[in-house]
């Protein structure tokens, strides 16, 4: 299944590194941000992406360009680097389509620019690049699938440290909670849709305000609930928590190191 991948973003509130490159190419570790998700995706089978493109296009085409598959496994290296033998598993070979969908356009103008690369598909995923989880994407699909409905998004709760104030009309204050133990839920930017989703969508339109009101309209949206592990990276304190993560090893979203962490997790609870 093609993957969509939203990367025209600045980053605004992440100045430390947005004003040089693009947000997705923001690193957690020593890989950036959008190939973390994009392995995820791959970990399910999914390696043919389209990405769009837009602020510092040229940085992503770059990585992509001159990036070779040693860069991010282990390997041996001989003879003055001519001879490269990688080890462990085998490298996937995605397909990554770079499509400059320009600077100042929004999600719905992205996705809308990158609709002839999907139109024939059954059913095609998109995400907005900047987040993280665990989810099980096969049982997303699945649930999808058997809805018949043209679009869904994996409904998370908001990870704040925020409080949420319950006010009276006079100014008592009824309740004040924890934002992360309320609920609400908001768009954690995973996405499935069919390509009718386009029928849905108009020129200038933002992706998630006018297209899936008329969703919403012909009952045609719908929402995955997940209360487990998902993480975006808005702000310079999210980046600090998920580079703090990967600095643990603690990668929930990564199938390989989590399986790891559990298979060490059995073995001391049985020593």
């Amino acid at each position: 299944m093609k993957v969509v991948l939203f990367c025209g973003g600045r980053g605004t509130r992440i100045r430390d590194y947005s004003e040089s490159i693009p947000k997705p190419m923001i690193p957690l570790g020593h890989q950036p941000i959008l190939r973390h998700v994009m392995q995820w995706y791959s970990d399910y089978g999914h390696d043919e992406f389209i990405l769009c493109l837009g602020f510092k296009a040229n940085v992503i085409k770059d990585f992509f360009l001159h990036t070779r598959p040693e860069t991010f496994s282990d390997c041996v290296v001989s003879h003055g680097g001519e001879s490269i033998e990688l080890l462990g598993d085998t490298v996937k070979d995605w397909s990554v389509t770079l499509l400059d969908t320009g600077i100042w356009r929004n999600i719905g103008e992205r996705l809308w620019a990158a609709r002839d690369h999907v139109r024939n598909e059954k059913m095609f995923l998109a995400n907005y690049s900047d987040g993280l989880t665990d989810v099980n994407l096969d049982d997303m699909i699945a649930r999808f699938e058997a809805s018949g409905k043209i679009g869904c998004f994996l409904a998370v709760h908001a990870p704040l440290t925020y409080h949420l104030a319950d006010i009276a009309e006079d100014g008592r204050v009824r309740e004040i909670r924890p934002a992360e133990t309320s609920e609400i839920w908001i768009n954690g930017g995973y996405f499935l849709f069919r390509p009718e989703v386009f029928d849905y969508m108009r020129d200038g339109e933002e992706l998630v305000i006018e297209p899936f009101k008329r969703l919403i309209d012909d009952n045609m949206l719908m929402a995955y609930k997940y209360e487990g592990f998902w993480r975006s990276m808005d702000t310079l304190r999210d980046w600090q928590s998920l580079e703090d993560m990967v600095e643990k090893g603690d990668m929930p979203w990564n199938m390989k190191v989590a399986a790891e962490k559990n298979r060490r997790s059995i073995m001391l609870a049985a020593s």
